[in-house]
């Protein structure tokens, strides 16, 4: 266990509801239509997975905690484009996966406000498969 985990086991209240049965994930697609630079992406990404978290933490814990005892496994894919971003996200809602976007400020490589990674879950492996197991690895 991490120390993240461990501090949130000692601060965080006890969630209720039912656990999810399996191991659990979360996903990041990229829009790599972008050509952003692999440190935009690794920005990105993580402003994705920490906003994800905090998502999961308030409207799905079990879940959150299920990922937290599965090891908080993450894979980031790519994604074509916007376009193919909110393809996803609206085939991830209606089988009920948390969604979140990150647009980016325009500080940098991109302009603002361009959508750059859209991160999925923390939620079961199986169910996500369903929405992104045809992606390839970023």
């Amino acid at each position: 266990m991490g120390f993240r985990s461990f501090l949130h086991r000692l601060t965080a209240p006890t969630p209720i509801g039912e656990r999810p049965d399996g191991a659990c994930k979360m996903v990041c697609v990229v829009n790599h239509g972008l050509k952003m630079g692999k440190g935009k992406i690794a920005a990105q990404v993580g402003h994705g997975a920490v906003m994800a978290t905090m998502k999961a933490g308030s409207e799905k814990p079990m879940y959150l905690e299920q990922w937290f005892s599965t090891g908080q496994k993450k894979v980031c894919l790519k994604g074509l484009d916007a376009e193919h971003l909110l393809e996803l996200e609206r085939r991830a809602i209606a089988v009920g996966i948390s969604t979140t976007l990150v647009h980016d400020a325009g500080h940098t490589q991109i302009p603002s406000g361009s959508l750059t990674v859209l991160a999925l879950g923390p939620d079961l492996d199986t169910l996500l498969e369903e929405v992104t197991g045809n992606l390839k690895l970023l």
